[in-house]
């Protein structure tokens, strides 16, 4: 398809092979039976990570020092002065190594290093944002109860957390729940994914240099099982936070109900933005072409299905396929490139799946539908795709692709756009595009979503929390909203009177 964008493959010395270990009460280890899985880069596909791999001993050792570090108050009976400290410490070391860890993710994820080293610097932001708020926990006080009493409901850290991270964002979205757990007071044991785990790695050496007591935050590498499994299992923690796909936080609901203990989920997403006549169509053009193409669609807030007023249709599809053959697309190291290679040659396959499906469903093909190859790689690239005559029983439709894939469907009325839009499992995110402020409130009001954009797309800060409804997920992140998911809440009732009258006389 020569139609396309492509950026070859640009001339670099190649990085040096990362050896990732497990970071366990303040010690680097390798696995107790010396096993180690590597992990090639997916655009260039030269082994770029040899990580030790992780069992139940490694696992339950980390989860045995962060029950010890919370247990006895290192760190959960500190000051929030004192820990709030640390985070910012932590954000100063991450601003001065940003291009290091920008680099192991590109070549871990197959992302676009300018489109890394923007998300290393947000989650600078998350991290000092999460420092201040460790200065600001506070709970209530009930001064109305009678002369006698005093009511106060005390806000403490659940306690041991364990978080479970996703390949598509390996650094960010740990930054979206770890510092967020430490304000709060709480110890750590991180799990990133078995194919990105070097940036994690790095943090747990920057929290190091920064000074966090040992078993405070412990990292354990390897596959969902059994580290993840046995996290789940675990009587010592009492909370887990994971983001990744709607079947494995459904498996984690069931690993965790033996103990009851409290489950945040980030899950998936079948974003819908709708479009109606009167929007301005070059910008809801570039946000669509934007939000479909994003981190190659490896994205749970993707914006992969429009919902357009049959009126404007046949204009905006135009558009979108005009703008969406200028999108660079090719070798990540390039800072030019805006889409960079897939995960794996399993999830590939996923995509180009859904994508053969429509077409057998009856589905046209305006643009792309599979492999788009970039000179000088051999790692797996997938072509810009755009899918029209959907209707909404097509799974292209109603599933999370995961991928470069654009789903349009038509609508006539607002009440049938809300109907298309709230039809799918999921309620992560939803936009709207109008120039009328009525329209976009009544929109935003009845859609079923954790977040939804008026007149832009993907826009996010560390203030705003985020997480979704449906089989989006439990809970938040980000915000004070993502602190309060570290806190348990304790009612203290005091009798500072001597009025109590005898139960037995």
């Amino acid at each position: 398809m020569t139609d396309l964008t492509i950026i070859p493959a640009v001339n670099h010395t190649p990085e040096p092979v990362f050896v990732a270990r497990h970071l366990i009460n303040g010690k680097w280890q390798a696995s107790a039976n010396g096993e180690t899985f590597e992990r090639a880069s997916p655009a260039h596909g030269q082994t770029v990570t040899e990580a030790a791999l992780g069992g139940a001993a490694e696992t339950e050792a980390a989860i045995a020092a962060a029950r010890e570090a919370f247990d006895d108050g290192r760190w959960s009976r500190i000051s929030g002065k004192e820990r709030a400290e640390i985070l910012l410490k932590v954000a100063a070391f991450i601003e001065r190594d940003l291009d290091r860890i920008a680099m192991r993710d590109t070549l871990e994820s197959g992302k676009p290093i300018s489109q890394a080293r923007d998300e290393i610097g947000g989650a600078i932001d998350i991290w000092r944002f999460a420092a201040s708020l460790a200065r600001t926990v506070s709970g209530d006080s009930h001064n109305s109860l009678g002369d006698d009493m005093l009511g106060l409901v005390l806000k403490e850290p659940v306690g041991v957390a364990a978080l479970i991270a996703p390949w598509n964002f390996p650094f960010l979205i740990v930054s979206q729940k770890l510092p967020f757990a430490l304000a709060a007071g709480c110890t750590a044991v991180v799990k990133p994914s078995e194919l990105t785990p070097s940036s994690a790695v790095i943090l747990g050496e920057l929290l190091m240099e920064a000074g966090i007591p040992d078993g405070v935050v412990n990292i354990v590498l390897g596959y969902g099982d059994p580290v993840g499994t046995t996290m789940c299992e675990s009587e010592s923690v009492d909370m887990v936070s994971f983001t990744g796909s709607t079947a494995v936080g459904k498996a984690i609901v069931r690993a965790s109900a033996g103990t009851l203990k409290k489950v945040s989920l980030e899950l998936g997403g079948k974003n819908p933005q709708v479009v109606f006549p009167d929007c301005d169509l070059d910008e809801a053009t570039d946000a669509i072409v934007f939000g479909v193409y994003f981190n190659a669609g490896e994205c749970c807030n993707s914006g992969s299905r429009i919902i357009v007023h049959e009126d404007i249709a046949e204009a905006l599809t135009e558009r979108v396929v005009a703008l969406s053959k200028k999108v660079p697309f090719g070798d990540p190291l390039d800072p030019r490139t805006k889409v960079g290679a897939i995960i794996s040659d399993a999830h590939f396959d996923k995509i180009d799946s859904y994508v053969s499906g429509a077409r057998s469903d009856g589905a046209a093909i305006p643009l792309g539908g599979g492999a788009l190859a970039v000179p000088g790689l051999s790692g797996r690239f997938y072509t810009p795709t755009v899918v029209t005559n959907v209707n909404s029983t097509m799974a292209v439709a109603r599933e999370e692709v995961f991928g470069p894939v654009l789903s349009v469907l038509t609508f006539k009325t607002i009440e049938e756009a809300i109907a298309l839009a709230n039809g799918a499992a999921y309620g992560l995110s939803a936009g709207v595009w109008s120039n009328d402020v009525s329209t976009c409130l009544a929109f935003a009001r009845r859609v079923q979503a954790g977040t939804v954009w008026t007149n832009t797309w993907m826009d996010g800060f560390s203030e705003l929390p985020f997480g979704g409804v449906k089989q989006s997920g439990l809970g938040r992140e980000l915000g004070r909203y993502g602190l309060e998911e570290y806190l348990e809440v304790k009612t203290v009732t005091m009798r500072i009177g001597r009025t109590r009258a005898s139960w037995v006389e």
